[in-house]
């Protein structure tokens, strides 16, 4: 009697789990045709119409790194979401920002932090900091045949290295390429806009109160110049989400702090403008 195929559960990587024994659980997994499943419902219907989130980044400072992006989700040229939330934490040194399509991006943050949580409980210890960056480069290259399609997924990971004792920041490429950055980035429609302004102010060993004010003034200019990130709605009391990644782990930002930051700045712009 031939016994069924029992899967080997002691694999320390959740996500080689899924795509080798429930693909269709992945991002990009197979549907009846082999083909991933998005693909032949865009080549049904033609391209799909997906929100998309754009800016976010990441500055390093004394005590680790400031992570941050506004709220908008656009479709087209249209505000599909003012909320969307694009800062996760994924375990207690690392978090992680998203850019590109809203859904895809959302569940490889969700499957990031599984993935992590997956590995520890079976190793007895956590990943490396440069091991968890490798980890979601090779989640971003599994995307690879969605990108095709429009379904790109762009994520910015930072992590506080316990060993170096300093915060780092990892940008990757459609491909799942990995490259680190040394003092910030920013990525997204208005990444370039934001990387202007850290250009011109980034200082080695900001405090954190000043790396917090950079990062935001970063987003505000961001969305000054481009249509697809949204700036700070103080009608609807709705601010860009940050958090600290330190030694000590993960710390939000408060939206009381946020707005103090924004009120300050917008106050001292207008008695420059009279």
């Amino acid at each position: 009697m031939k016994l069924p195929y029992l899967p080997n559960h002691d694999d320390s990587s959740f996500f080689d789990f899924l795509a080798k024994h429930h693909p269709g659980l992945t991002l990009s997994g197979a549907g009846a045709t082999g083909r991933p499943a998005a693909l032949d419902q865009a080549r049904a219907g033609g391209p799909m119409a997906v929100p998309h989130a754009t800016t976010v980044l990441a500055i390093k400072y004394r005590d680790g790194v400031v992570i941050a992006g506004d709220r908008r989700a656009t479709e087209g040229f249209q505000i599909a979401d003012r909320r969307i939330e694009k800062v996760f934490k994924i375990d207690q040194w690392s978090a992680m920002a998203i850019a590109g399509a809203a859904g895809p991006c959302i569940e490889m943050a969700k499957l990031f932090q599984t993935e992590l949580e997956h590995y520890e409980k079976l190793e007895g210890m956590p990943l490396s900091c440069e091991g968890k960056a490798n980890k979601l480069g090779q989640m971003v290259k599994a995307n690879l045949p969605m990108v095709f399609h429009g379904l790109v997924v762009m994520p910015l990971y930072v992590g506080y290295d316990v060993k170096r004792a300093e915060g780092r920041i990892f940008k990757y490429d459609i491909t799942g390429g990995r490259y680190e950055e040394s003092d910030y980035h920013a990525i997204g429609s208005g990444g370039k806009d934001a990387r202007n302004t850290m250009r011109e102010h980034f200082q080695k060993n900001l405090s954190e109160p000043d790396a917090l004010k950079l990062a935001l003034t970063s987003l505000y200019n961001a969305a000054d110049d481009d249509v697809g990130t949204g700036g700070p709605d103080l009608v609807r009391g709705i601010y860009p989400t940050a958090k600290f990644v330190t030694g000590q782990g993960i710390a939000d930002v408060p939206d009381e702090k946020i707005r103090s930051v924004y009120d300050a700045m917008i106050a001292a712009r207008r008695s420059r403008e009279t």
